[in-house]
């Protein structure tokens, strides 16, 4: 699949990965980057001018159905759509917080159901109609305190693959990113080692190439995401042994 000239839409593009894809894709592709902050969407207009910026929060339906009739109105279709925007809490089961759960599922799960609902239309007038949806390798092994985060991710990995049989009759592309540790605003709070780390950047290319490979699942870094897939078909009570020793209760009983 050759990516130029397309008509893109970016979700959670003014910082991060959604950032580093706009200002790349934007290089041979019309790309229109949403996002919560107008600031930093300006910001990123001002570096690549080329690029269209729209300020819509996914998890507000009406602000992402306006921002596709603005799409409708300038470009009359959408070629891919990458729904990126999201967000990481963690959980302590020592006090447990129900709200927690909640805002993942709002923001990473149904930000993604709402953004793909408002988009389908448009991408049915494209020739080659692409979503790809950002997932996470945390969806590979349940690990400490990510109960929240990973469940709203698992949820993203499935429907996509429930969708790819579904729209395949259509001739869409689908593709669900799995990304290790990327070096963002969100993982610069994180208080544990974060093995394998890469630039917004370099995460960008990998999954610009995985989507021009019309790769199902783009999965990187390989070592981590390999070793996690691993850990994965492993009967419970090894996994177990393994994730149960990692966590903030098991290190607290010490």
């Amino acid at each position: 699949m050759e990516l130029e000239n397309k008509v893109i839409w970016i979700t959670g593009a003014s910082s991060g990965i959604g950032r580093a894809l706009a200002v790349q894709l934007a290089q041979e592709n019309t790309v229109i980057a949403s996002g919560r902050s107008w600031e930093k969407l300006l910001k990123l207009k001002e570096e690549v001018p080329e690029i269209v910026i729209r300020q819509a929060d996914v998890t507000q339906p009406s602000e992402l159905a306006y921002t596709c009739r603005f799409i409708e109105q300038l470009f009359g279709k959408l070629d891919m759509l990458i729904a990126n925007a999201g967000h990481c809490e963690y959980m302590d089961v020592r006090s447990f917080d129900s709200s927690i759960a909640w805002r993942m599922m709002e923001t990473n799960y149904m930000g993604f159901v709402y953004s793909l609902e408002a988009s389908l239309p448009l991408l049915r007038r494209a020739e080659s109609p692409h979503v790809v949806a950002m997932s996470s390798s945390s969806v590979f092994a349940g690990l400490p305190r990510a109960e929240a985060y990973s469940a709203s991710k698992a949820a993203i990995s499935q429907f996509m693959e429930s969708l790819a049989a579904d729209l395949k009759p259509e001739g869409f592309t689908l593709s669900v990113i799995h990304p290790g540790f990327v070096d963002t605003e969100l993982t610069r709070h994180n208080d544990f080692p974060m093995p394998l780390i890469m630039t917004p950047d370099k995460a960008a290319k990998r999954i610009i190439q995985g989507i021009t490979r019309e790769q199902f699942s783009i999965d990187f870094p390989r070592a981590l995401t390999w070793l996690l897939r691993c850990l994965k078909s492993t009967p419970f009570f090894v996994r177990h042994r393994i994730t149960g020793s990692l966590s903030r209760n098991a290190q607290h009983e010490l």
